[in-house]
């Protein structure tokens, strides 16, 4: 599990082009960020999700299970921090990740478990603490942000992104094409707060305006979907705004697209 959640942090990051975002094109619309210290970070998050999927399975589902995971992810983010010299690059996707590691480590079905245990208090966090910048952009605008997503099942995922991957890929698309398509279909949707956080809901609004009309022109596999996307991608340079949150949960989609696909590979005959 741990490798398929670091795989899928290093499948989002080198995914080129995504709007706003670093790639291997540069950092987008990031000034403390490059691809490198993306790299850096995702390596150091390899050991915390070991340790989740490991929880997992000597605890079981409970309490204990949770107080433990909250452990392991204040730990994985201080690891984090320490390979980027203090800079904050996938702090949501620890918390989706790890939760999504110690799901499908237990019995039943993944996403179910990290949900449930996402419902779950902490009991190591009081309101006294120092919430970060996306606890205060889900605070002010009154949205679910990450912690909503995976409370919930992370709904955008299933609704939008998987469904999205499937129908590019189904119509000839390469596998970049059809993960390019996936983030639009997240950034289309999303309410997500790393845009709130810079631009509030104008910019929210604004982004996932043209992250519709590139679907609608026909995705990024397509002249003029590709002719919307530029238009994307420059509005997000010019209000210096990125999706990081649509960025994390294309992480989660591409970990649950390939968790089915190992699923159906065991089960078959």
């Amino acid at each position: 599990m741990a490798k398929l959640a670091s795989d899928a942090l290093v499948g989002e990051a080198e995914l080129t082009p995504k709007p706003g975002l670093v790639d291997r094109r540069g950092s987008g619309a990031h000034t403390d960020m490059d691809l490198d210290m993306l790299h850096a970070a995702i390596e150091s998050l390899h050991l915390p999700f070991v340790e989740c999927a490991t929880a997992a399975m000597e605890l079981g589902m409970g309490a204990d299970l949770r107080a433990t995971l909250g452990e392991i992810g204040r730990a994985g983010e201080a690891r984090m921090l320490e390979a980027t010299g203090g800079v904050n690059t996938h702090r949501g996707a620890l918390w989706a990740l790890g939760l999504l590691c110690a799901g499908a480590a237990l019995a039943g079905d993944a996403v179910t478990n990290a949900a449930r245990l996402a419902r779950t208090a902490d009991p190591a966090v009081t309101p006294a603490q120092s919430p970060s910048h996306g606890e205060l952009a889900r605070r002010r605008y009154r949205v679910g942000g990450a912690v909503g997503q995976a409370q919930n099942g992370f709904p955008a995922v299933h609704r939008y992104a998987l469904p999205m991957l499937s129908a590019t890929r189904a119509e000839g698309g390469t596998e970049d094409t059809a993960r390019v398509d996936a983030l639009l279909a997240l950034i289309a949707h999303v309410d997500d707060t790393c845009v709130l956080h810079r631009d509030g809901w104008a910019g929210l609004r604004a982004i996932q305006s043209a992250a519709s009309a590139t679907l609608t022109a026909g995705g990024y596999r397509t002249p003029a979907g590709r002719i919307r996307f530029t238009e994307l991608d420059d509005l997000c340079l010019r209000r210096r705004i990125s999706p990081g949150g649509s960025a994390d949960l294309l992480a989660v989609t591409l970990f649950l697209d390939e968790l089915a696909d190992r699923k159906s590979a065991e089960c078959t005959p």
